[in-house]
C-alpha cells in the first residue's frame, strides 16, 4: 500500500514523526509536508508564486519532502508530482497539535489535507490531539494506525473522509471509538490593535481555545469522555433540507430583467 502523509504542523513536527512510525507496517510512506508550521491556513492553494519541493530523506520504506507551500499544496504535489507514477492508496494528515473539532474543521489546515486528497479520489483522513501540552503522541498514533487500517478493510464512501480526534491519554486509558457528528464550536474572538515604531497601526487575530458544548453523539462529547471521535465529513456543503423552501421564496419567481 502506497502511504501520503502530510501536516500543517510541519515535517519536523513530532506528531508527523510518530505517525511515520506507526504507519510503516501498512506499507511505503511518502511524506509531503509544509517546511514549517501552516496552521490555520484552511483550504488555501499558492498561486500567485512557485511552490518548491526538497527531499529531506529516503530511508526503506519511506521519503519525506518539504515544501514552502500550505498543506493542500503539499497533498497536491505530493498526488500529482512526487507520486504522479504511483498515485497514493491512502491520505493521512496529521497527528495535529490541537483538537480540531466542530467548526474548526473549516479553519484547519490539517483538515484540509485530508480534504485535498478526498478532492482527488484517494481515501483519507485527519488525525488531531486534543491538547497542547504533554502530548500522547504514541496513544494518537495507534489510534490512527488502527482507523487506516479499518479504512482499508471498509472503504470510505465516494467524497467522504474522515476526521479523527484523539482525547490526550495514555492508549490504555482511552475510553474507546465513538462515531460522531460534527458540533458545533463556540469562539470567544479578540483583536489586538497595537502601533509599530513608526505610528503604524497592526492587529493581533486572538482569543481562547474554542469551547462546545458536550451534545451526545458528537465529537465534543466524545473527546470529552475519553474517547477517540471519528466524524465522517462530506465534500458537499449544500444544505438539502432548505432547498425547497428556497425555491419557494418570491425571489426565485421573479425576473432579474424587471427588477
Amino acid at each position: 500500500m502506497r502511504i501520503l502523509v502530510s501536516n500543517d504542523d510541519g515535517v519536523f513536527s513530532p506528531g508527523l514523526e510518530a505517525l511515520v512510525e506507526a504507519l510503516r507496517p501498512l506499507g511505503h510512506i511518502t511524506v509531503v509536508a509544509p517546511d514549517r508550521e501552516r496552521s490555520a491556513v484552511g483550504h488555501s492553494l499558492t498561486f500567485f508564486h512557485p511552490v518548491r519541493v526538497h527531499k529531506v530523506r529516503e530511508d526503506e520504506g519511506c521519503v519525506v519532502y518539504h515544501t514552502d507551500g500550505t498543506p493542500t499544496d503539499c497533498v497536491l504535489l505530493g498526488i500529482f508530482f512526487v507520486m504522479d507514477d504511483n498515485r497514493p492508496d491512502l491520505v493521512v494528515s496529521g497527528i495535529n497539535r490541537g483538537a480540531n473539532l466542530g467548526d474548526d474543521i473549516h479553519y484547519s489546515g490539517t483538515v484540509s489535507a485530508a480534504m485535498e486528497g478526498c478532492i482527488h479520489g484517494v481515501p483519507s483522513m485527519a488525525v488531531s490531539m486534543a491538547s497542547f501540552c504533554d502530548m500522547q503522541w504514541q496513544s494518537g498514533a495507534r489510534v490512527a494506525r488502527m482507523v487506516a487500517e479499518a479504512i482499508v478493510a471498509n472503504g470510505l464512501p465516494r467524497r467522504t473522509f474522515l476526521n479523527v480526534n484523539v482525547p490526550n491519554l495514555p492508549f490504555e486509558e482511552l475510553a474507546g471509538f465513538e462515531a460522531t457528528a460534527q458540533g458545533e464550536s463556540i469562539y470567544q474572538q479578540r483583536i489586538v490593535k497595537r502601533a509599530d515604531p513608526r505610528g503604524n497601526d497592526y492587529y493581533w487575530i486572538t482569543g481562547e481555545i474554542p469551547r462546545g458544548e458536550p451534545v451526545p453523539g458528537t465529537d465534543f462529547s466524545a473527546v470529552a469522555a475519553g474517547r477517540a471521535s471519528i466524524t465522517p465529513v462530506q465534500l458537499n456543503l449544500t444544505q438539502h433540507n432548505f432547498l425547497d423552501i428556497l425555491r419557494g421564496w418570491k425571489l426565485m419567481r421573479s425576473q432579474p430583467s424587471a427588477v
